[in-house]
């Protein structure tokens, strides 16, 4: 077959029988979402009238039970998630998200999804069409009772609409300014009273018919902040913004000249050293404040007179958002992507932890439901699939890309950015050995299923291999795999731990004798019925497999799986296979996609270990747009070519995934 103009040669497997062009009956079910989204969101954190906490991560919402420490998840969205609203009902959820593109390049528009948090059915989109960029807040009315939305989106005006939330109809819109818009809210006593805050700014909107009309907040005396970040009305209907100076500004509104009315600041109060990030006015009318740099979470009476104060470990980072749980607990959303849940009397414990920049590395522990992540924050975590919990997490000296378990499941070997590779003690977490060869990136460690040989593959074109000994604490370099003329992505150990299958970033697929000196293994037709341990290869005829033809009649093709623009949660996903009972349940972890981490464009989709943007050799040319004539081909056990002309077009499936769009087909 061709991938991007490149011709690919597999063999059939001797006694394979006829090809099939059927897609494999097992779907994946998502189960459980590792993370948070609290870096770079605000007021993404509810508590609905059932008890579940609601967030979002990526392209989900997860509606989290915290007895039963069960999930459920809103899966609407086809990209990522950037604001929530929670109806006044607390049965009603309204989530906005960004533009992205879909799984065959086009573009996809932001859009609003109101939903019921109890059956997770859509009742009404909001907007299709009419954002640009994405949705950057949002807030239910209240005063009416939820009936209408308003909605400020991420374009260079920020346009501001009122939305009838039963219609999906715009009722007003207007250009709110240039600057950031952070945070918007119905006045709770007053549907036509709008207030939205940002960069150096407040404004006091007025909704009449299809008029918006607005009104600035004075400063007057005071010092302009350069965000104004939260607020909320207190128990009398005023106005109390928290601003990156660190202050509380209470506001009023008092008459002005020819009767006009104008808003400005009542009192400050200082609060925090560094930004104030969340406010929250509880049930018994008192104020609840969190802090960025001093990461502290502070109770204030109705007058603002400080009552409690309690300051969160440095490990989970500022506070990011406050809700108020039952009786006297708080749920604290942290920036280091961590939920927290607590008393200010007793402190707070991690309910949610998850990374705070991209996961590249993904290993599965080859005895117990456990699997091990590494990525951009430089953070490797051992997470507990059966608790759903952080087991522990140890800071990396560089960035980790690639990890694997030792067959014992005692050691874990570990590649960094800089070219470094670590192998690490599970249980105590101490540093057992470690090397580099050369100063490129590593792409994928690997040891064999005996455990005696590890395989790393690096940028610099190399597979390099090491003897194990001393259950896996001793290692000695064995030697070098040459033959690739472009970056290592995958590689496999066969059944019998002699032989390895790699892939490379220019589309290749090299066989090696690691037993008998590294050697290239020349003859590929001889590797057909090969044993193989794993199959985390992108290429190759034991994930070669056909998409269905499209419902149009036209020719089929093959499909590139989407990878979503921003950050995205690591997911353990169901595969539920074809038989009764929870017998047929199998917990697979997957590794998710963040910002950068598309498919390269130089050579094949990355599995765990993805490569960085613009990382490795510049892509290939791509081949011209008609190439409907060409045919894939893949060899029997004769030699014989089997041509795909007028059939669906094949395509290449890693863990049931179509991965890679082949327009050479």
């Amino acid at each position: 077959m061709f991938l991007r103009g490149r011709p690919i040669t597999m063999y059939v497997p001797s006694g394979l029988g006829p090809l099939r062009a059927e897609l494999p009956p097992e779907r994946l079910q998502l189960d459980w979402v590792y993370g948070y989204r609290g870096r770079d969101s605000r007021s993404n954190l509810h508590v609905l009238g059932s008890g579940e906490l609601v967030y979002f991560i990526a392209c989900v919402v997860v509606l989290l039970q915290l007895p039963a420490r069960r999930q459920r998840h809103y899966l609407r969205h086809s990209d990522c998630v950037r604001c929530l609203a929670v109806h006044p009902d607390r049965l009603r959820v309204a989530t906005g998200q960004a533009a992205g593109v879909d799984k065959d390049g086009k573009p996809l528009q932001p859009i609003v999804y109101i939903w019921d948090s109890a059956t997770l059915q859509t009742l009404q989109q909001i907007g299709l069409g009419s954002f640009e960029r994405g949705v950057g807040s949002l807030a239910f009315s209240t005063a009416d009772q939820g009936a209408f939305l308003c909605v400020v989106d991420d374009s260079n005006e920020h346009m501001m609409s009122v939305w009838d939330c039963a219609r999906g109809t715009k009722q007003a819109e207007v250009k709110s300014t240039n600057e950031s818009v952070l945070t918007v809210e119905f006045n709770p006593r007053d549907s036509s009273s709008i207030v939205s805050s940002g960069k150096s700014h407040v404004f006091f909107w007025s909704w009449s018919g299809g008029a918006l009309t607005k009104k600035h907040g004075i400063f007057g005396k005071y010092k302009k902040p350069k965000f104004i970040q939260c607020f909320i009305f207190d128990a009398a209907g005023a106005l109390l913004t928290g601003d990156s100076e660190g202050n509380i500004l209470t506001w009023t509104r008092t008459p002005g000249k020819g009767g006009k009315e104008m808003y400005q600041i009542g009192q400050q109060t200082r609060a925090h050293e560094g930004s104030v990030f969340a406010l929250c006015r509880r049930r018994d009318g008192t104020v609840l404040s969190g802090g960025g740099k001093d990461r502290r979470v502070l109770s204030w009476s109705p007058t603002l007179e400080l009552l409690h104060e309690v300051e969160l470990p440095e490990s989970f980072g500022a506070v990011r958002t406050i809700a108020e749980g039952p009786g006297e607990e708080l749920l604290v959303g942290t920036t280091r992507n961590a939920l927290l849940r607590g008393t200010l009397g007793s402190g707070f414990t991690p309910i949610v932890q998850g990374h705070t920049d991209e996961v590249w590395g993904l290993a599965t522990h080859p005895n117990c439901c456990r699997f091990l992540t590494c990525g951009h924050d430089r953070q490797l975590c051992l997470w507990d699939g059966r608790e759903h919990a952080l087991a522990w997490s140890l800071a990396l000296e560089d960035t980790g890309l690639c990890a694997d378990f030792h067959p014992g499941g005692h050691v874990v070997a570990v590649g960094l950015l800089s070219g470094r590779w670590l192998v690490l003690d599970t249980g105590t977490r101490q540093l057992l050995a470690g090397g580099s060869d050369g100063n490129e990136q590593l792409s994928v460690v690997r040891f064999s299923p005996d455990g005696t040989f590890l395989a790393i593959g690096s940028h610099d074109n190399f597979i390099y291999i090491y003897s194990v000994a001393e259950g896996g604490r001793k290692f000695s370099r064995f030697g070098r795999c040459t033959g690739h003329s472009s970056f290592i992505t995958h590689l496999d150990w066969s059944k019998d731990g002699r032989f390895i299958m790699s892939n490379s970033g220019d589309y290749e697929i090299l066989y090696w004798d690691v037993a008998g000196g590294c050697k290239l293994l020349r003859n590929r037709f001889e590797s057909r019925d090969r044993e193989w341990a794993s199959y985390t290869c992108v290429l190759g005829f034991h994930v070669f497999v056909t998409c269905r033809p499209s419902l149009t009649g036209s020719q089929s093709r093959v499909r590139r799986a989407r990878q979503p623009r921003d950050q995205r949660a690591l997911h353990a996903r169901r595969w539920t296979l074809g038989v009764a009972g929870r017998e047929g349940h199998q917990r697979l972890p997957v590794a998710g996609a963040a910002r950068g981490q598309r498919l390269s464009p130089g050579g094949p989709p990355l599995g765990p270990q993805i490569l960085r943007r613009g990382g490795g050799r510049p892509p290939l040319p791509r081949p011209k747009k008609n190439l409907q004539e060409k045919r894939g081909v893949v060899f029997d056990e004769r030699g014989t070519p089997n041509f795909f002309g007028g059939c669906p077009a094949p395509s290449f499936v890693r863990e049931g995934l179509c991965q890679e769009e082949t327009p050479g087909l």
